[in-house]
């Protein structure tokens, strides 16, 4: 009963999430709003909200403000993790759409791979090898559509697609000892805060003159319903590990994508070429297999990181 309970939670999760990326493309591609504004109020809010929840709850929120290592580690996760993903995600999804930045998200294992194998100073086991080949044959078809002729997409929106996914690399290997001593929720709030704080520092002047766009209720509803949705997703996804194995969680996630992708085809009429799709689908079984095959990856990587 629990294993159903976990798999239900991923899949609504996985879901969820899936649901906000076209959620964010209609608000960049409607208004005028900037990556920076949306990402600002939205980590800001998420994050802020997420450490009332746990002070309220009576959680020590501030505890690892007051060692200097958790400090800098707090720091570095919420500038180049947390700010790193969410950014590099939404610039991917302004440059192509919401489906193909998550289909890059899903890249990610594959530079883990790559990583965790050079810091150790150990090839890959060749099934992993295969599982990495399948993959990238299956984002050339996505990147092509099959044909030599040249890329379907612009070389800023697959500058912006490589990037999603080693920033979320990072985001998967660096904070791990982090989280297993001070909790995810606290260290993901701060992360969460850290972000959309130096965000609005950094684009002061730009996000103040957009201020105005939360005066038009359509917008200021679907931003809403961003940050709540995707705060679900995120809590859902966690709390399903819980239950279920993280190869499980890994496969289940696929419906990321294919929500992605349904609503992008429902909502706005975007589909995928024949051989993109077929790309899209050959990425999601070598990310399955990439992840099937390293369940005994040593993700220790993340203090490799860390030195």
């Amino acid at each position: 009963m629990e294993r159903l309970k976990g798999i239900a939670m991923i899949v609504s999760g996985a879901t969820f999430w899936g649901a906000t990326g076209p959620m964010m493309e209609w608000l960049l591609a409607t208004t005028e709003m900037s990556v920076s504004f949306m990402l600002t109020i939205r980590l800001l809010l998420a994050g802020i909200i997420l450490l009332t929840i746990l002070k309220l709850q009576g959680k020590n929120i501030v505890l690892p403000w007051r060692q200097k290592v958790w400090a800098r580690q707090l720091l570095i996760f919420g500038i180049f993790g947390m700010l790193g993903v969410q950014f590099t995600f939404v610039s991917s999804i302004e440059t192509s759409n919401a489906v193909i930045a998550t289909l890059f998200q899903f890249l990610a294992p594959i530079y883990i791979i790559i990583f965790v194998s050079w810091m150790h100073r150990k090839f890959p086991p060749i099934v992993q090898v295969l599982g990495m080949l399948v993959t990238l044959v299956g984002l050339f078809l996505l990147l092509t559509n099959g044909s030599l002729s040249g890329f379907t997409l612009s070389t800023i929106a697959i500058f912006w697609g490589i990037a999603v996914g080693l920033a979320f690399s990072f985001y998967t290997l660096y904070p791990a000892h982090l989280m297993q001593v001070w909790g995810v929720l606290v260290s993901v709030g701060w992360a969460m805060v850290i972000g959309g704080l130096v965000l609005l520092i950094v684009q002061f002047v730009p996000i103040m003159k957009q201020l105005p766009l939360l005066a038009k209720w359509d917008v200021l509803l679907m931003l809403i319903l961003v940050i709540i949705i995707g705060t679900a997703a995120f809590s859902l996804f966690l709390g399903s590990m819980k239950y279920i194995s993280a190869i499980e969680a890994s496969i289940l996630s696929s419906f990321e994508p294919l929500t992605a992708m349904v609503i992008s085809v429902i909502w706005f009429g975007q589909a995928l070429g024949i051989w993109q799709f077929v790309g899209a689908i050959t990425m999601l079984l070598g990310v399955t297999w990439i992840s099937v095959s390293g369940s005994k990856i040593d993700t220790g990587g993340e203090d490799l990181i860390k030195e």
